[in-house]
């Protein structure tokens, strides 16, 4: 009887044990290999989410980041320079057939605005079968001239004007052709630019919980120059909206000191739960 009773305790300690390895196991979290190419409303974010991936807790994050400033940091200036150190570091890197995130901005031309999205996927999918796309769409730029803009567009607002931008332009005529012609692969939106139009507003309505200009510093503005640079609050708010599309991390509980008394944490997730779910990863 004491011996039935030591291999009942025994059997209980061993699956106890099983269940506490399948956990550890479950929680551990994995990072991406990851290629970013694109200029400079796409560069602060894709530095910033080396830091934010480790510190969520995503071992072996990597990222090889490539830029050029302007209309050279789109997929079709980088593809057509196929001369250029960065045009061909872009090729070494998928060349390893390790990437499994491909992440590119919305700038294109008008006359055919998937071109270097479709060089690039094609180039990518020869040696990195399963990768997955994604774009990112920044802000309009030139703030000052928003309602300028958008009046010219036909709009009465710069919300207005980056909802077609973004649902009407870049994922009506982008994505959807690009799902089409890539079929099997998984190409998704982060609405970066939100983040923009979001924080000026609520500047603007003397929303913000930190002392804000418009145009100034980077440490305590939106906007750094007239072409609309961004300052840090918009920085830290797009950076967690890259954060949460990417690695699907739940910014109401991911404790990270953006360094603003504004709750850049809930502007980001209520920017995320806007966005067309058919976009998101």
């Amino acid at each position: 009887m004491i011996r039935k009773k030591i291999w009942i305790v025994t059997l209980v300690v061993l699956i106890l044990s099983c269940n506490k390895d399948d956990n550890t196991i479950e929680e551990t979290s994995q990072g991406y290999n990851m290629l970013l190419i694109g200029n400079s409303f796409f560069k602060p974010y894709a530095e910033k989410l080396d830091d934010l991936a480790i510190q969520a807790g995503f071992e072996n994050h990597s990222s090889i980041r490539i830029t050029r400033g302007g209309e050279n940091g789109r997929p079709i200036n980088f593809w057509n320079d196929s001369n250029s150190n960065e045009h061909l570091q872009i090729k070494a890197a998928l060349d390893q057939g390790n990437i499994e995130i491909f992440g590119m901005t919305a700038g294109n031309e008008p006359e055919d605005r998937t071109e270097g999205h479709r060089a690039w996927i094609n180039y990518a999918l020869q040696n990195n079968p399963n990768i997955v796309i994604f774009i990112a769409i920044p802000q309009i730029d030139f703030p000052a001239d928003w309602e300028e803009r958008a009046q010219e567009y036909g709009f009465d607002t710069i919300q207005e004007l980056t909802d077609y931008f973004v649902n009407g332009i870049v994922h009506n005529e982008m994505v959807d052709q690009l799902r089409i012609e890539f079929p099997s692969t998984k190409i998704f939106t982060i609405p970066t630019g939100w983040s923009s139009v979001i924080l000026d507003q609520m500047n603007t309505n003397n929303e913000l919980l930190d002392d804000i200009t418009r145009f100034g510093q980077r440490a305590t503005s939106l906007f750094v120059d007239v072409k609309g640079h961004q300052g840090d609050i918009i920085r830290e708010t797009g950076s967690l909206i890259w954060l949460n599309s990417i690695y699907g991390v739940d910014l109401r509980t991911f404790s990270y000191d953006t360094g603003f008394n504004t709750d850049l944490h809930e502007i980001a997730n209520q920017i995320m739960d806007s966005h067309d779910p058919n976009y998101k990863k």
